[in-house]
């Protein structure tokens, strides 16, 4: 009794197949839970980039809920490109072509499948959406009562910072600092306690950004803004203006040291005793927008 040559080319087909589809899932299923082991390692208070996944060291209260979302958004990312790549490597073991006589089945369009790729778009930006409006509740929640108030004001191409902090260096009126493109304004806050900023612009949109805090605010002309945090960590950060707002936007930046309450203190005191007491010439205006004020000429 003869063989059928087909039945033997169809069966050692099936069996080269089988082994290709079972290494590709074992192989999808390792990287994919490497991938989840090793980033549910990070750690925003680690020392290794690699592991903050390129975000700084925090030095705020509200950093975790920053932090975790974008762990969960990497993890999220990993888990859909580990499936996709796998399901092209399956599709190109499983329906290549192997011989020259056969030809893979043709298929014009498969509903299940398209009905997969509309739906499952939806739900990972329904997924990402919901944890993302979470975390700017956190970010975002105010204080009951800030145990520190600063005013910003950002305007072409500098900062000045007025401390409403009279009482810490035994008086009632505010200090200011202020500065250049070429001498940085110094913003001092003390570690472990509440400070509410509240942002103000004179001429264009800025926005006031400290990397360490996972945190920027747009400074918007003739609309005041505030938002609150508690710095963690002492130490001397960078900020910076986050809004392309002219020529000078890139030399817009500006030093933060988080320093203990007496250095903050004694800071307070020596800019009473620099006599740069009150607002600052052209602070008490930030809230305006120039020409609003101004009558049409008939």
């Amino acid at each position: 009794m003869g063989l059928d040559p087909s039945s033997i080319r169809d069966h050692t087909q099936g069996a080269a197949v089988r082994p290709h589809r079972g290494m590709a899932r074992r192989l999808q299923v390792t990287v994919l839970v490497a991938g989840v082991l090793a980033l549910s390692g990070c750690s925003q208070d680690s020392d290794s980039e690699f592991l903050r996944l390129a975000l700084p060291q925090g030095a705020s209260d509200r950093t975790d809920a920053i932090f975790e979302l974008w762990i969960g958004a990497w993890i999220a990312a990993g888990i859909i490109g580990i499936g996709v790549f796998g399901m092209i490597v399956w599709s190109v073991l499983h329906y290549r072509r192997r011989s020259d006589s056969e030809i893979p089945a043709q298929t014009r369009y498969n509903l299940p499948i398209e009905v997969l790729y509309t739906i499952a778009p939806i739900i990972v930006i329904a997924v990402l959406f919901f944890f993302t409006v979470q975390a700017q509740e956190d970010v975002e929640a105010d204080v009951a009562e800030p145990e520190h108030e600063i005013s910003v004001v950002g305007a072409k191409w500098a900062w000045t910072f007025v401390y409403q902090d009279g009482e810490a260096i035994g008086g009632d009126t505010d200090v200011f600092d202020l500065g250049t493109p070429d001498e940085l304004t110094e913003l001092y806050l003390p570690v472990d306690e509440t400070v509410r900023f509240t942002l103000d612009s004179p001429d264009v949109i800025h926005s006031f950004w400290v990397p360490e805090f996972y945190f920027k605010r747009d400074v918007l002309p003739g609309r005041s803004s505030t938002f609150d945090v508690t710095p963690t960590r002492e130490g001397v950060f960078r900020g910076r203006c986050a809004e392309l707002c002219g020529t000078f936007h890139a030399r817009m930046l500006f030093d933060v040291h988080i320093v203990s309450r007496e250095e903050y203190d004694e800071h307070l005191a020596e800019l009473e005793q620099a006599g740069q007491v009150g607002d600052p010439s052209g602070a008490a205006d930030s809230t305006t927008v120039v020409g609003l004020d101004q009558e049409s000429e008939q």
